[in-house]
Protein backbone atom coordinates (compact mmCIF):
# COMPACT_ATOMS: atom_id res chain seq x y z
CA UNK A 1 0.00 0.00 0.00
CA UNK A 2 1.35 3.49 -0.80
CA UNK A 3 2.36 5.52 2.23
CA UNK A 4 3.95 8.67 0.77
CA UNK A 5 2.52 11.17 -1.69
CA UNK A 6 5.17 10.25 -4.23
CA UNK A 7 4.02 6.62 -4.10
CA UNK A 8 0.37 7.66 -4.37
CA UNK A 9 1.10 9.79 -7.43
CA UNK A 10 2.94 6.90 -9.11
CA UNK A 11 0.00 4.58 -8.45
CA UNK A 12 -2.50 7.07 -9.88
CA UNK A 13 -0.36 7.48 -13.02
CA UNK A 14 -0.19 3.71 -13.50
CA UNK A 15 -3.95 3.23 -13.16
CA UNK A 16 -5.63 6.20 -14.92
CA UNK A 17 -7.03 5.69 -18.43
CA UNK A 18 -5.08 7.31 -21.27
CA UNK A 19 -6.81 8.20 -24.57
CA UNK A 20 -5.59 5.03 -26.30
CA UNK A 21 -7.06 2.90 -23.50
CA UNK A 22 -10.62 3.99 -24.34
CA UNK A 23 -10.50 2.65 -27.90
CA UNK A 24 -9.77 3.61 -31.48
CA UNK A 25 -10.09 7.29 -32.33
CA UNK A 26 -9.84 8.70 -28.80
CA UNK A 27 -7.48 11.61 -28.16
CA UNK A 28 -6.59 13.89 -25.29
CA UNK A 29 -8.86 16.85 -24.65
CA UNK A 30 -7.23 20.30 -24.97
CA UNK A 31 -6.96 20.26 -21.16
CA UNK A 32 -5.51 16.78 -20.89
CA UNK A 33 -4.91 16.38 -17.15
CA UNK A 34 -5.64 17.95 -13.78
CA UNK A 35 -3.21 20.22 -11.97
CA UNK A 36 -0.69 18.34 -9.85
CA UNK A 37 -1.38 18.32 -6.11
CA UNK A 38 -5.10 19.11 -6.44
CA UNK A 39 -8.42 17.30 -6.12
CA UNK A 40 -11.92 18.10 -7.43
CA UNK A 41 -14.45 18.82 -4.67
CA UNK A 42 -18.09 19.96 -4.73
CA UNK A 43 -18.43 23.14 -2.67
CA UNK A 44 -21.37 24.45 -0.63
CA UNK A 45 -22.74 26.28 -3.69
CA UNK A 46 -22.80 23.03 -5.72
CA UNK A 47 -19.86 24.11 -7.86
CA UNK A 48 -16.98 21.82 -8.72
CA UNK A 49 -13.65 23.34 -7.69
CA UNK A 50 -10.07 22.08 -7.66
CA UNK A 51 -8.42 22.52 -4.28
CA UNK A 52 -5.18 21.46 -2.64
CA UNK A 53 -5.01 17.83 -1.52
CA UNK A 54 -6.41 17.27 1.98
CA UNK A 55 -4.35 15.42 4.57
CA UNK A 56 -6.21 12.14 3.98
CA UNK A 57 -5.39 12.02 0.23
CA UNK A 58 -1.96 11.05 -1.10
CA UNK A 59 -2.70 11.82 -4.74
CA UNK A 60 -5.51 12.50 -7.20
CA UNK A 61 -5.20 12.50 -10.98
CA UNK A 62 -7.84 13.23 -13.63
CA UNK A 63 -7.15 12.56 -17.31
CA UNK A 64 -9.53 14.00 -19.92
CA UNK A 65 -10.07 12.27 -23.28
CA UNK A 66 -12.50 12.62 -26.17
CA UNK A 67 -13.75 10.82 -29.25
CA UNK A 68 -14.08 13.55 -31.91
CA UNK A 69 -17.33 13.75 -33.83
CA UNK A 70 -17.59 12.47 -37.39
CA UNK A 71 -20.53 12.78 -39.76
CA UNK A 72 -23.74 13.02 -37.75
CA UNK A 73 -22.03 11.97 -34.53
CA UNK A 74 -20.94 14.52 -31.94
CA UNK A 75 -17.89 14.47 -29.68
CA UNK A 76 -17.95 12.13 -26.68
CA UNK A 77 -15.98 13.33 -23.66
CA UNK A 78 -14.69 11.01 -20.93
CA UNK A 79 -12.83 11.61 -17.68
CA UNK A 80 -10.89 9.08 -15.63
CA UNK A 81 -9.96 10.00 -12.07
CA UNK A 82 -7.85 8.00 -9.63
CA UNK A 83 -7.60 9.11 -5.99
CA UNK A 84 -5.25 7.38 -3.55
CA UNK A 85 -6.24 7.81 0.08
CA UNK A 86 -4.13 7.37 3.19
CA UNK A 87 -6.44 4.64 4.54
CA UNK A 88 -9.33 2.41 3.51
CA UNK A 89 -11.69 4.27 5.86
CA UNK A 90 -10.88 7.58 4.17
CA UNK A 91 -11.62 6.08 0.75
CA UNK A 92 -14.88 4.63 2.09
CA UNK A 93 -15.88 8.07 3.39
CA UNK A 94 -15.19 9.50 -0.06
CA UNK A 95 -17.58 7.02 -1.69
CA UNK A 96 -20.26 7.75 0.93
CA UNK A 97 -19.94 11.48 0.31
CA UNK A 98 -20.30 10.89 -3.43
CA UNK A 99 -23.56 9.04 -2.89
CA UNK A 100 -24.95 11.98 -0.91
CA UNK A 101 -23.87 14.69 -3.35
CA UNK A 102 -26.66 14.01 -5.84
CA UNK A 103 -29.17 14.53 -3.02
CA UNK A 104 -27.48 17.69 -1.76
CA UNK A 105 -26.88 19.11 -5.22
CA UNK A 106 -29.23 17.65 -7.89
CA UNK A 107 -27.80 20.31 -10.22
CA UNK A 108 -24.08 21.04 -10.22
CA UNK A 109 -21.87 23.65 -11.91
CA UNK A 110 -18.98 22.04 -13.79
CA UNK A 111 -17.68 25.10 -15.66
CA UNK A 112 -18.98 28.61 -16.31
CA UNK A 113 -21.24 27.42 -19.16
CA UNK A 114 -21.65 23.74 -18.25
CA UNK A 115 -23.89 22.03 -15.71
CA UNK A 116 -25.00 18.53 -14.83
CA UNK A 117 -28.62 18.19 -13.73
CA UNK A 118 -31.48 15.77 -12.96
CA UNK A 119 -28.98 13.80 -10.89
CA UNK A 120 -29.79 10.53 -9.19
CA UNK A 121 -27.36 8.13 -7.52
CA UNK A 122 -27.39 4.56 -6.23
CA UNK A 123 -24.76 2.81 -4.13
CA UNK A 124 -23.88 -0.86 -4.51
CA UNK A 125 -21.60 -2.39 -1.86
CA UNK A 126 -19.66 -5.58 -2.54
CA UNK A 127 -21.99 -8.57 -2.80
CA UNK A 128 -25.15 -6.61 -3.64
CA UNK A 129 -26.91 -6.28 -7.04
CA UNK A 130 -24.20 -8.11 -8.91
CA UNK A 131 -21.24 -6.18 -7.49
CA UNK A 132 -18.52 -8.80 -7.39
CA UNK A 133 -15.84 -6.50 -8.77
CA UNK A 134 -15.24 -3.72 -6.19
CA UNK A 135 -15.40 -3.09 -2.45
CA UNK A 136 -18.01 -0.40 -3.13
CA UNK A 137 -19.49 1.50 -6.06
CA UNK A 138 -21.78 4.43 -6.80
CA UNK A 139 -23.52 5.15 -10.10
CA UNK A 140 -24.78 8.67 -10.79
CA UNK A 141 -27.06 9.43 -13.74
CA UNK A 142 -28.31 12.68 -15.18
CA UNK A 143 -28.00 15.08 -18.11
CA UNK A 144 -25.21 17.39 -19.18
CA UNK A 145 -26.29 20.95 -20.03
CA UNK A 146 -24.23 23.39 -22.06
CA UNK A 147 -24.96 27.07 -22.64
CA UNK A 148 -23.94 30.21 -20.82
CA UNK A 149 -25.61 31.41 -17.68
CA UNK A 150 -29.19 30.19 -17.71
CA UNK A 151 -28.84 26.66 -16.35
CA UNK A 152 -31.30 25.40 -18.97
CA UNK A 153 -28.52 25.34 -21.53
CA UNK A 154 -28.45 25.27 -25.29
CA UNK A 155 -27.51 21.60 -25.40
CA UNK A 156 -28.53 18.51 -23.46
CA UNK A 157 -26.54 15.28 -23.44
CA UNK A 158 -26.36 11.87 -21.75
CA UNK A 159 -24.34 11.89 -18.51
CA UNK A 160 -23.05 9.04 -16.36
CA UNK A 161 -20.57 9.02 -13.49
CA UNK A 162 -19.38 5.85 -11.76
CA UNK A 163 -17.17 5.63 -8.69
CA UNK A 164 -15.61 2.37 -7.54
CA UNK A 165 -13.33 1.56 -4.62
CA UNK A 166 -10.70 -1.08 -4.02
CA UNK A 167 -9.02 -0.71 -0.65
CA UNK A 168 -7.71 2.87 -0.29
CA UNK A 169 -8.10 3.71 -4.00
CA UNK A 170 -11.18 5.26 -5.59
CA UNK A 171 -11.65 5.40 -9.35
CA UNK A 172 -14.11 7.54 -11.25
CA UNK A 173 -15.30 7.34 -14.85
CA UNK A 174 -17.56 10.08 -16.19
CA UNK A 175 -19.06 10.31 -19.68
CA UNK A 176 -20.69 13.18 -21.55
CA UNK A 177 -22.55 11.69 -24.49
CA UNK A 178 -23.16 13.15 -27.93
CA UNK A 179 -25.54 13.09 -30.90
CA UNK A 180 -26.21 9.76 -32.62
CA UNK A 181 -24.77 7.60 -29.83
CA UNK A 182 -27.00 5.06 -28.12
CA UNK A 183 -27.02 4.57 -24.37
CA UNK A 184 -25.58 1.07 -24.87
CA UNK A 185 -22.65 2.43 -26.88
CA UNK A 186 -21.84 5.04 -24.26
CA UNK A 187 -22.16 2.62 -21.36
CA UNK A 188 -19.61 0.35 -23.06
CA UNK A 189 -17.05 3.13 -22.53
CA UNK A 190 -17.98 3.32 -18.86
CA UNK A 191 -17.59 -0.44 -18.47
CA UNK A 192 -14.22 -0.40 -20.24
CA UNK A 193 -12.86 2.43 -18.11
CA UNK A 194 -14.11 0.96 -14.84
CA UNK A 195 -12.94 -2.62 -15.41
CA UNK A 196 -9.56 -1.56 -16.80
CA UNK A 197 -8.74 0.64 -13.82
CA UNK A 198 -9.97 -1.93 -11.30
CA UNK A 199 -7.69 -4.56 -12.88
CA UNK A 200 -4.76 -2.15 -12.79
CA UNK A 201 -5.28 -1.37 -9.11
CA UNK A 202 -5.39 -5.09 -8.30
CA UNK A 203 -2.16 -5.59 -10.19
CA UNK A 204 -0.37 -2.59 -8.68
CA UNK A 205 -1.38 -3.57 -5.13
CA UNK A 206 -0.20 -7.15 -5.67
CA UNK A 207 -3.55 -8.84 -6.14
CA UNK A 208 -3.00 -10.05 -9.68
CA UNK A 209 -5.24 -9.35 -12.65
CA UNK A 210 -9.02 -9.40 -12.53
Amino acid sequence: MPRARQDGAALAEAVAMRPKDWGAGFEAQPLARSAEGTIALLDDQCRWQRTALPDDVLASLSLYSQLPGTGKRGTVRVTATVTVHTAVLDADDHVSATLEEALRCPEQQVRADERIAELMSVGTPLGMRGNNYADDSVLETGVYLTGAGTGTGTGKAFYRWMVTRLGPVTMTVSIKGAEAYTVAELEQFMTRGTTTMLDRVRYELGGGEG
